[in-house]
């Protein structure tokens, strides 16, 4: 599997956000994510434009894995977009 550059997008409060995380972490693989409501006020506002660019909606989770988007829980999208 060539390795691809993961981001995640999350909340802290968010359920979906934890269940993207932790299939990331059983996965094995490197991400970085950023926990947009932990921001101060004006990373989050530079955040959130960067998020609309890709995810319309600006909904939680935003996963970016390579050049593809992921919005919310979806395992198997996850999966194939890892190649696992």
């Amino acid at each position: 599997m060539t390795e691809k550059n993961i981001q995640l997008y999350s909340l802290t409060t968010c359920g979906h956000c934890k269940m993207t995380k932790k299939l990331l972490k059983e996965c094995q693989v490197k991400f970085t994510f950023t926990d947009v409501d932990s921001l101060s006020k004006e990373d989050r506002k530079v955040v959130l434009e960067k998020i609309k660019k890709i995810n319309s909606r600006c909904s939680f989770p935003t996963l970016v894995i390579g050049d593809r988007v992921i919005v919310g829980f979806k395992e198997h999208e996850i999966r194939e977009a890892l190649g696992i």
